[in-house]
């Protein structure tokens, strides 16, 4: 226990021995050295010198030595440190360094290199692997994959319509092309030249050449490739040489080259020789070699009839005037196949969802889009081919659409005799027989839902045209019921309605119109000109700005608009959409009229005259234009201009005395006096009873101090009477009970 001692027992000091420093290091005794104390005196503010000076002044260092701090008297302390002498000893090589040298830590200018990871050991490090020359044929294959994207750019640009990008990037093939031969024959690699990249940088070159309308440069490459007998097949593209000289209109060379392509497709490829022969007849037709042309139509009727050519026969038959051959072309032209699947197909059938579903989804897809434009077009050749041939296949119209609809009806295109009856009857109101036509689309009163709807709604704008209000909203009506998604039906529905003054009830029509399609421009103007005869000019200008947006610069739409923003009190706007109307109908005199009122309406005066000149010039009958003509020289003091305006005016109005008044006005204002008492007499002469004259007789008269004065004062007396015992007659007798008035 003796060896134990606990904390805190007073015979201990826990903090002994730290304030046993070195003597050297000891600052406690040196206040009292006199040397130190001399030292800081005589070396106060002054930097260390940067060599020692002598033995008495400095630290000298020696090997083996403690360094020494200098003093005044040469004597000083050994400064100790637990790693050495302060400072940093002697060196071997005896340098001598001041006490601020970094010299004794080893960084001096012939120390090592600083290298801490060690690499001076390891050596340089060695050089990179030079990459190995590319070999001519890689090389090659290189520029060939450079030809092939810039042909790819190309043929893109062609499809973005970059027809100027396409050629460039043509030519630019081209010429790597040429450049990549030339290597293959520096390199000897001939052997393997790549047939097919050449034939399509000169194709591709050749197809954007024709492109931009460079026929010669075209013809000239495509000539390259057909002469060069190292490319299969390139006979062919003599077709396309001959659809060049088509286009310049060198037919002969075309037809020349149609039949050299033709001789070089083999019969296996049937297909390319029909659409040859169909060219071939093409050029016959633009050549009115009606003959020739009928002979290649026939051909491709009898291998593989389609309906383009059958419809191009029938209007060379036409041409030729040969009635029993348009019968026979129209009857080929019903023998076409269309080779499509029936509608039944795309109805369901089942309640099973998935089959729906199914359903849904291939009913708009890209091949039922294909198929509907098919038949569309087949519709449109059958249609297009007996419209043309029925006014002159038999001795009368009607017997001629008569024959057509007959031998539709015995063909797989049956549903197409009800369109063209149809037709028939429009084509009868073309020759403004009404007649005929009502009683043509009556006879589809009692037939199947579309058509009889279609009919009802043509029946209706007859009847409308006619005046016929209550027959025309009778169909209208019959048409909606038979077909609820017709928006003409609704149109001449509320057409009906609009003209029977109804207005909320037309306004109702036409936004049904509008729900069934968007689009349809008769309900949008209709609606337009609806909330405008109610009022509601907004509700009118948004219709007909959307209108705007679907049928771009139609004046009727556009006046109407500029109507409207005049309406609601924007003359900014109005004047805009007026002055963009006169770009479309520069010579319209209304709209200079318009114009003239929003000017004045202003106040500039000289810019509202402009235009109220031009509607004057344009049409010089209008007389609210003459009487602001008239008066804007009279408010300008040169009465004499406003002399003709007034003149024309007396003329349109002869019964109207205000304008030989204001003729004699102007002549008075002028001063020409004489003038104006000559014409006031003549007004006198046949309007007697008019008091106004008569007052202007007595003063002129009197400011010239002619006699007639008095007469003309007894005369106005007289007149006055006769103006006042008429009035008292018409006052009582309108307050008379039971008057009529």
């Amino acid at each position: 226990m003796e060896n134990v001692h606990f904390v805190g027992s007073d015979d201990d000091d826990l903090y002994s021995g730290f304030d046993n420093v070195h003597p050297a290091l000891d600052t406690r005794q040196l206040e009292a050295d006199s040397g130190f104390q001399e030292a800081v005196r005589t070396s106060y503010g002054r930097r260390p010198p940067t060599q020692s000076r002598g033995p008495t002044t400095g630290a000298r260092l020696t090997s083996g030595m403690a360094p020494r701090l200098g003093t005044a008297q040469g004597t000083g302390v050994i400064l100790q440190s637990s790693m050495g002498p302060v400072g940093g000893g002697g060196s071997s090589d005896g340098l001598r360094r001041p006490m601020t040298s970094l010299r004794g830590t080893g960084y001096t200018s012939t120390s090592a290199t600083f290298d801490p990871l060690n690499q001076a050991s390891k050596g340089p490090a060695p050089s990179l692997i030079n990459k190995a020359e590319e070999s001519p044929e890689e090389k090659i294959k290189s520029l060939e994959r450079r030809v092939m994207g810039l042909i790819e750019e190309s043929c893109m640009a062609a499809s973005r319509g970059e027809l100027r990008l396409s050629l460039d990037r043509a030519k630019e093939a081209s010429s790597k092309e040429r450049s990549l031969i030339r290597q293959r024959e520096q390199a000897g690699l001939s052997d393997g030249h790549n047939l097919d990249l050449t034939f399509s940088v000169l194709f591709n070159l050749a197809n954007q050449y024709a492109a931009n309308d460079m026929h010669t440069e075209a013809l000239n490459t495509y000539q390259v490739i057909t002469k060069d007998r190292m490319f299969n097949n390139s006979g062919r593209l003599r077709v396309n040489m001959g659809n060049i000289y088509h286009k310049m209109g060198q037919y002969n060379k075309a037809i020349k080259f149609y039949r050299m392509a033709l001789d070089q497709v083999p019969n296996t490829h049937k297909s390319m020789r029909i659409k040859i022969m169909h060219n071939i007849g093409l050029v016959f037709v633009r050549m009115g070699q009606y003959s020739e042309a009928c002979t290649s139509f026939e051909y491709i009727m009898q291998e593989e009839a389609n309906f383009k050519a059958g419809l191009d026969l029938v209007t060379a038959y036409f041409a030729l005037g040969d009635k029993e051959k348009m019968k026979k072309g129209f009857q080929l032209l019903l023998d076409c196949q269309l080779d499509i699947d029936d509608d039944e197909k795309y109805t369901a059938s089942s309640d099973d969802n998935q089959s729906r579903l199914i359903l849904e989804v291939i009913r708009n897809d890209s091949l039922r889009k294909l198929e509907r434009q098919m038949k569309q077009e087949a519709e449109r050749a059958i249609l297009t081919a007996a419209k043309l041939i029925s006014p002159v296949i038999e001795s009368t119209f009607s017997a001629g659409y008569n024959w057509c609809v007959d031998t539709i009806k015995q063909s797989q295109y049956a549903d197409l005799a009800n369109d063209l009856e149809i037709n028939k009857a429009v084509m009868y109101l073309r020759q403004k027989n009404f007649k005929d036509a009502i009683e043509t689309l009556k006879m589809f009163e009692k037939k199947e839902t579309k058509v009889a709807s279609t009919a009802a709604t043509n029946l209706s704008f007859l009847y409308f045209l006619q005046n016929e209000n209550e027959q025309a909203q009778k169909y209208a009506i019959m048409a909606r019921d038979a077909n609820g998604y017709n928006d003409a039906a609704l149109v001449n529905l509320g057409n009906c309605c609009f003209q029977s003054n109804d207005l909320e009830k037309a306004r109702e029509h036409y936004l049904a119109a509008l729900d069934i399609d968007a689009s349809c421009v008769e309900a949008l103007y209709n609606l337009g000109l609806t909330n405008k005869k109610l009022g509601n000019h907004e509700e009118a200008l948004d219709s007909l700005l959307k209108l705007h947006a679907v049928v771009r610069n139609y004046p009727p739409v556009v006046y109407q608009i500029a109507h409207l923003y005049q309406l609601l009190g924007d003359n900014d706007q109005a004047s805009e959409w007026y002055l963009q109307l006169l770009g479309l109908v520069p010579t319209d005199p209304h709209i200079h009229q318009r114009l003239g009122q929003i000017f004045d309406s202003e106040g500039d005066k000289q810019q509202a005259y402009q235009y109220y000149f031009d509607s004057y010039r344009y049409f010089p009958s209008n007389l609210e234009v003459i009487d602001w003509l008239g008066s804007y020289f009279i408010e300008h003091q040169v009465a004499e201009k406003a002399i003709i305006y007034f003149e024309r005016a007396a003329l349109m109005q002869p019964d109207e005395v205000k304008w030989q008044l204001m003729v004699a006005a102007c002549h008075r204002r002028s001063g020409n006096y004489q003038q104006a008492l000559n014409t006031y007499k003549i007004i006198h002469r046949r309007f007697p009873e008019n008091i106004e004259c008569l007052k202007l007789l007595f003063r002129l008269s009197s400011d010239l101090g002619l006699k007639e004065a008095s007469e003309y004062a007894l005369e106005l007396k007289k007149a006055e009477r006769a103006q006042e015992q008429r009035d008292s007659r018409a006052a009582s007798g309108s307050s008379r009970p039971g008057s009529r008035r």
